[in-house]
């Protein structure tokens, strides 16, 4: 059984292939833009909000249980 070679491509038609997929691409509009961020704020803020209420409520465990404090 003959093996088949893949073809190997040099860079220039790398770089065709990325242009070529980069027409494909849908940007969004500005407005969606300003939209998304602020998704991604609202998102970012609301997990450090519980992450930090959760880190209290263990914190006050730790010292109501074992009198533990950290500093």
């Amino acid at each position: 059984m003959a093996k088949e070679k893949k073809k190997k491509g040099g860079f220039g038609e790398y770089y065709r292939g990325i242009k070529t997929e980069m027409k494909k691409v849908v940007w969004p509009t500005k407005k969606e833009m300003v939209s998304y961020t602020g998704v991604v704020i609202l998102t970012c803020a609301v997990f450090a909000l519980g992450f930090w209420l959760i880190d209290t409520g263990v914190l006050a465990a730790l010292r109501a249980v074992l009198g533990v404090t950290l500093s």
